[in-house]
């Protein structure tokens, strides 16, 4: 046991460790470098308890002011969105009310499919500059109890209530205060979620909607991570359910008996914070300067890739992620920056601007196939890839995108 100990110790002393970092490696390869020293690589387990997080996600917010706006509409069915009876059916939903939502609506659906669930529905184009006007006022009550606010969206923010203008120890209280000065003052209705991380937090928002305040406490937090199904933990996406589920994981009960490396072998970072996060654990702060300069998605394989055809395929599932996430971000961006690691830990990054911004996956794809096409051929096999998009600004700068069609 001592051996491993020291053997373990000198290798974090080590020039071999150290260049691991200086090369900007993945997890995955972080372990590779640690294999090959024959030590096994152990990550710290550090739950930070001391801080208190509120997450704030406003309730159908489009459609909420739609119908706040016209008294008319209310408890009626609301989609934001072209009516496909005037689109030739074309033309998808970008949010729905609750009403609407209990015909099975959601965001991101054809609007064709919204109006066969919902014929009744009420379609309104929408109004961002609107919305948008809103979403500042939202802010700026924010903004009276806290300056550390991070806004992910027009609708929900976190904000970091450990020290506040209030002076009160309880993050509870200023939750309360801040549903109570939106609906007073606004007309509108938040839903919020109250915990020492914005994992936790988030989680908790989400529990009980709308209108809802869920507190999930540091002596509490694996209890309800243990009973949530996979899906429901933020930030793992349908196709991250699937490959969890094909490993017998469907809830944090299950997550919690998978050993770290297996997560970290199986899914690399994602594993990584997985392992945490059904712990209770994240160290992600509260960023109040979260003006994103890019948003990208890389994949480490432990399979090497050799075919062009397979190369591909896996920037078309990158280009997609990426797109999802600059939508969810309300995001758009003009440059495509492609990422490539070989075998040999070679690695180049190549970047293409476009003549205008977009959040669209199939501009982004042709743009990465394009710049793939443009290197060099290299006999290695493909270890990393990586899109990006950056230049981002707000849509709402650019043009009204809800009244494409």
């Amino acid at each position: 046991m001592d051996e491993s100990f020291h053997k373990f110790s000198s290798f974090f002393r080590s020039k071999s460790f150290e260049a691991c970092f200086s090369k900007d490696w993945t997890i995955i390869e972080l372990q590779e470098c640690a294999r090959k020293e024959e030590v096994m690589l152990v990550f710290p387990l550090l739950k930070d308890t001391s801080k208190k997080i509120i997450h704030i996600d406003m309730d159908a917010f489009f459609a909420a002011i739609e119908v706040r706006d016209n008294p008319e509409l209310a408890g009626k069915p609301v989609i934001i969105g072209h009516d496909p009876r005037e689109t030739g059916g074309r033309g998808v939903v970008s949010t729905c009310n609750y009403e609407a939502r209990s015909f099975g609506v959601h965001s991101a659906m054809s609007s064709k499919e919204a109006y066969e669930r919902c014929p009744q529905a009420v379609f309104i184009p929408g109004n961002y500059e609107k919305y948008k006007q809103v979403g500042l006022q939202v802010r700026e009550i924010f903004h009276r109890y806290t300056d550390l606010v991070e806004p992910m969206s027009i609708d929900e923010a976190y904000l970091d209530v450990t020290v506040n203008k209030i002076g009160t120890s309880s993050a509870i209280k200023v939750a309360k205060l801040i549903q109570y000065a939106i609906w007073q003052e606004l007309h509108l209705t938040a839903s919020a979620g109250v915990s020492y991380n914005k994992f936790l937090a988030k989680v908790a928002s989400d529990m009980e909607k709308p209108r809802g305040l869920t507190v999930i406490r540091p002596e509490d937090a694996e209890e309800i991570l243990a009973r949530l199904p996979i899906e429901d933990f933020h930030g793992v996406g349908k196709k991250s359910v699937q490959r969890l589920h094909e490993r017998g994981i469907y809830t944090g009960a299950d997550l919690l008996q998978v050993p770290e490396m297996e997560l970290i072998d199986h899914f690399g970072r994602f594993g990584f914070d997985l392992y945490r996060k059904v712990r209770g654990i994240s160290s992600n702060r509260v960023q109040t300067d979260r003006e994103r300069k890019s948003i990208g998605k890389e994949r480490t394989y432990t399979k090497l890739l050799y075919e062009e055809a397979d190369i591909k395929k896996e920037l078309t599932g990158l280009s997609k992620q990426v797109a999802q996430h600059l939508r969810r971000q309300e995001r758009v961006g003009r440059t495509v920056v492609l990422k490539i690691r070989y075998s040999d830990f070679t690695t180049l990054t190549k970047r293409m601007t476009l003549e205008e911004w977009t959040d669209q996956e199939e501009i982004m794809e042709r743009a990465a196939h394009e710049i793939y096409d443009q290197l060099a051929e290299n006999p290695a096999g493909v270890r990393l890839l990586g899109v990006t998009m950056t230049s981002l600004k707000s849509p709402y700068l650019i043009q009204p995108l809800l009244g494409e069609f």
